[in-house]
């Protein structure tokens, strides 16, 4: 594990600050929440589908030194002189991705200044296009530093806007769909094609792509995955964020460190037993293939992973936190899953989870509790719990985020 994660640390490296010039303009950069009413089951593949085709001369590239890669070392500077000018609460406030609220969204992002907003179907459900974007100048009206706006728009059962004919005549397909009826191409045409209907309604995060490695149909994650061994959800994790950081759009990889064949854990706790050697052999191949295409965003699962630590949700685990940013040197946003699935609310409680994630290493928390969430990591800070460092350090990345997709300046 210590060579494999020497390598990969010197690789990141190498491609995060050696291998990238400063771009000429702004880069996309940077889970995935889903409650029962929001997913569908994926329609079946049409019948007339061509059997899956081989990688052709069209299919995109594995990443190379040229292709866009993260780099927020060139924001920091700003983003420090952002920071200085920050309360405490407001610094804490950034570390929200917040479920938008179903009434008073804009107000209470004026009262807490929240990092970010992710939005559901029922924040398209009856509406048209105008209606959100009316929506959503209002919350960046009402916030001081500009928001992430996030959606998850996988394709397939995960689809929040698409399922609705005033946005899209049907709904995005997913991974394995597309791939079917024409590779990676044929994949890298979609991921244009949603960036431009996100950006167009003032979305800048897509909570994509899946990075689960799951060949098994009975897969609780397979409808959402690739579908294919880690070679090949490798190709494609590069092929997706490639495409998103072309398009302008903020990505997040998921499931971190991979759902693997783990039940939903929206419902409960579960306990990954596979050793660290699948890992490091296999579920971790994409989300390393992510950080060298410039992924600038990781969702952290629930899941108990075992062989990392046999306590905590990988969430709430420093250690797996370790392996993701020291041992694989992924210097991006790290976030955790919803805070307030099952696996989470019913063990911990919602204040409690919260700072234990602050103190795990996450730079943004996914919650649907943000106020009482917050207030939690508040009193941590003021007890001496966290560290006025440990936010300062996790702000700091959040707002490089926003710099490199050129919310502000």
């Amino acid at each position: 594990m210590k060579t494999k994660s020497i390598v990969a640390i010197l690789l990141c490296s190498l491609l995060l600050f050696g291998a990238c010039a400063a771009p000429t303009s702004p880069q996309a950069v940077p889970t995935q929440v889903v409650s029962t009413e929001d997913v569908v089951v994926p329609p079946e593949a049409s019948a007339g589908m061509q059997p899956t085709p081989e990688p052709s001369e069209s299919a995109a590239e594995p990443v190379t030194e040229e292709a866009p890669v993260l780099d927020f070392s060139l924001y920091e500077d700003r983003a420090k002189e952002i920071l200085a000018d920050m309360t405490t609460q407001e610094k804490a406030a950034q570390m929200f991705f917040a479920r938008c609220p179903e009434t008073d969204a804009a107000e209470l992002q004026k009262q807490f200044q929240f990092g970010g907003y992710i939005l559901f179907k029922r924040d398209f459900e009856d509406k048209t296009k105008a209606d959100v974007q009316d929506n959503i100048e209002s919350y960046q009206d009402a916030a001081k530093i500009p928001m992430l706006i996030g959606v998850d728009e996988e394709g397939g059962s995960v689809t929040r806007l698409s399922r609705f004919e005033a946005f899209r005549d049907e709904p995005f397909l997913s991974p394995q769909e597309l791939y079917e009826q024409g590779g990676f191409a044929r994949i890298t045409e979609d991921t244009q094609e949603k960036a431009a209907l996100l950006k167009g309604l003032g979305i800048n995060v897509n909570l994509s792509p899946v990075c689960d490695v799951s060949t098994d149909p009975d897969d609780f994650i397979y409808p959402r995955a690739f579908g294919k061994d880690a070679q090949q959800t490798s190709e494609y994790v590069s092929t997706v964020i490639t495409a998103m950081n072309e398009s302008g759009m903020g990505s997040v990889m998921k499931h971190y460190p991979g759902y693997g064949s783990n039940t939903d854990t929206h419902t409960g706790i579960a306990h990954d037993t596979r050793s660290l050697d699948t890992f490091t052999n296999s579920d971790f191949l994409p989300f390393l293939a992510g950080m060298q295409a410039g992924a600038p965003g990781v969702l952290v699962n629930h899941n108990i992973v075992e062989s990392m630590d046999k306590e905590n949700p990988a969430s709430l685990s420093g250690k797996v936190h370790e392996i993701l940013r020291e041992e694989q040197g992924f210097l991006g946003v790290i976030m955790t899953d919803d805070l307030y699935m099952d696996a989470i609310k019913d063990e911990y409680g919602a204040g409690k989870a919260a700072v234990l994630a602050v103190l795990a290493g996450n730079d943004m928390l996914i919650s649907s509790q943000p106020e009482e969430q917050l207030g939690g990591v508040l009193d941590a800070l003021e007890e001496g719990t966290i560290e006025k460092e440990t936010i300062d350090a996790a702000v700091t990345r959040v707002l490089c985020w926003k710099l490199s997709l050129g919310l502000m300046e």
